[in-house]
């Protein structure tokens, strides 16, 4: 399928950023989505001078009202033919085990999940009406195995990855295709505020380079990178009394964190 129209949404960090660069060309249009709005013209005016033509909408995603209203209208002008649910945040249990905040953990849930929903719920109508489109949800490494101190945002990417696979399934005869991406680590301002060590770091060049390979060849679920994928997926399938003292093993762990902060480098 040629793409024409790619959407996306949290094109102002990272991993988004990376993505709008890497499917930036002439004849290409982009739509991106950022909260700030500043960042957001940046990236468009380096999209624009790849020869793309580019649109932007700043959006709090907790305004699902206005996220459903902004997609609405784009899908009436022009459908996406690729949607990356790429917009996420993340949150821990902070110093001395105190947890999560809960004003952060709802704001993890509405627009990690929510919004994701609420995206995937807004363009699919028009994707199926059309007889094709491909949508990804950008998911985590950290949905096989929930982190204890992240448990929210795993969660929620535990979520994001079953919903995935759930409209793959339901979808694929529509001619719907619909992709899970899964990364490790990737160097960013979210990837800096989760605590804990991050082998195998990754930038965020060679993650969107990745991502658009692996949506070109259909792959239900796009995790990177190797061995930590199959590390993580691993722990997935042990049962409990092994998987968490490993995970401790490898710094995962409440005690691992405490030093981390006492040695000066927690987040």
């Amino acid at each position: 399928m040629i793409l024409g129209h790619i959407l996306i949404t949290g094109a102002t960090g990272a991993i988004g950023e990376a993505l709008a660069l890497e499917y930036a060309h002439p004849g290409s249009t982009l739509t991106l989505h950022g909260r700030r709005a500043d960042k957001l013209d940046q990236v468009a005016e380096q999209c624009r001078a790849k020869g793309a033509r580019v649109h932007v909408h700043a959006l709090d995603l907790r305004d699902r009202r206005a996220l459903r209203s902004w997609l609405a209208e784009v899908c009436e002008d022009s459908i996406p033919d690729l949607v990356i649910v790429n917009a996420g945040l993340i949150a821990h249990i902070g110093a001395g085990n105190a947890g999560e905040k809960p004003d952060e953990a709802e704001a993890l849930v509405e627009v990690n999940m929510l919004a994701a929903m609420a995206t995937v719920d807004s363009v699919l109508p028009h994707m199926r009406k059309r007889g094709c489109g491909q949508v990804a949800l950008m998911s985590s490494l950290a949905a096989y195995f929930g982190l204890p101190l992240t448990p929210t945002y795993c969660a929620t990417k535990a979520a994001l990855k079953i919903y995935g696979d759930s409209l793959r399934g339901r979808l694929a005869p529509e001619g719907i295709r619909i992709n899970v991406i899964m990364p490790g680590y990737v160097a960013s301002a979210l990837c800096d505020g989760m605590p804990g060590p991050k082998p195998f770091l990754w930038t965020p060049q060679k993650a969107a380079k990745a991502i658009r390979r692996g949506l070109e060849r259909d792959r239900a679920r796009i995790s990177f990178p190797f061995p930590l994928n199959i590390g993580a997926w691993s722990l997935s399938v042990l049962p409990a009394c092994l998987s968490i003292p490993i995970a401790r093993w490898f710094g995962y762990g409440l005690r691992a964190h405490r030093r981390e902060r006492q040695d000066g480098h927690g987040s």
